[in-house]
């Protein structure tokens, strides 16, 4: 469990894009709650990711799946941080935002610092219990994955204006030995993105070169995340969400490593009723 500094306590995540720019869910998951296979409710909801302009990405709504491939016990997606934009987000979307209803987090992301505390700033005027920067998207050429003196002025910049406490999403790539010791302070949560395919398959071609490499996440980015999960707790004491779920068991092999939280990505993409099958089951239900 991580309780931030406003008092919203939780234990169970979905990352980000997993249910959409509302925490509702996409629309070929909605079926799943006529039978009640899937409730929002049940997670803190991490945002698809905002840009400061609208960003068209790989993702296309009428071909969802054109820039994510199945992989044995996992995904690999190039979605690309697709998104309308934050003005579209305050618009439509925020004014219905209910932390009661569903505790959503924002996530945002600029190569621009200022753009970035713009963008912190817009989301203020919502009901979220927290703030993501993400910094570390593997589908886009934003230089946050190599410049650690970025991601902490980002920090800096963000809690100087937000009113919500701040989520830090990191890449194993991340030089975290630079990072963790300058961010004490700002940041009250750390989570861990999905891994770039060169990290993970280094000598072998994406099957969505033609996109982008992707990241990989899930069953088969564990040996990468959980490594990584590992060495964060083992340097800070900034609570860390443990990743990439794709068996009930994991829950567990997580919180034995040290996560305080557990978070749900792909796995809501290949199979949208497992977390809220694994957290009832979880909870006792």
């Amino acid at each position: 469990m991580i309780q931030l500094s406003n008092g919203h306590r939780f234990e169970y995540v979905a990352a980000s894009g997993a249910l959409g720019f509302d925490g509702a869910g996409w629309p070929w998951e909605w079926s799943l709650k006529w039978v009640e296979l899937f409730d929002p409710s049940l997670f803190t909801v991490v945002i698809k990711t905002l840009t400061y302009k609208p960003k068209k990405g790989n993702l296309r709504w009428h071909n969802p799946f054109r820039c994510i491939r199945f992989l044995p016990g996992g995904v690999v997606n190039a979605a690309g941080l697709t998104n309308p934009g934050i003005k579209w987000w305050r618009q439509k979307i925020g004014p219905k935002v209910d932390r009661k209803k569903i505790p959503i987090v924002g996530s945002i992301l600029s190569d621009n610092i200022q753009e970035l505390a713009e963008m912190a700033i817009i989301l203020n005027d919502f009901d979220l219990v927290g703030l993501e920067i993400n910094a570390s998207c593997p589908n886009t050429e934003s230089d946050w994955l190599k410049n650690t003196r970025k991601i902490i002025k980002g920090c800096q910049a963000v809690k100087e204006v937000s009113r919500f406490p701040i989520f830090l999403k990191l890449s194993v790539v991340h030089n975290i030995k630079a990072i963790l010791p300058r961010i004490k302070g700002l940041v009250e949560a750390i989570d861990i993105n999905s891994v770039p395919w060169k990290t993970a398959f280094p000598n072998q071609k994406s099957p969505l070169f033609r996109l982008s490499d992707g990241g990989v996440s899930g069953r088969v980015a564990q040996p990468f995340t959980w490594k990584f999960l590992r060495e964060i707790i083992e340097l800070t004491s900034i609570p860390v969400i443990g990743p990439s779920v794709w068996e009930f068991q994991d829950i567990e092999r997580l919180r034995q490593i040290g996560a305080k939280a557990i978070s749900f990505g792909s796995v809501f993409i290949q199979y949208p009723w497992r977390p809220t099958m694994f957290v009832r089951r979880d909870m006792g239900r």
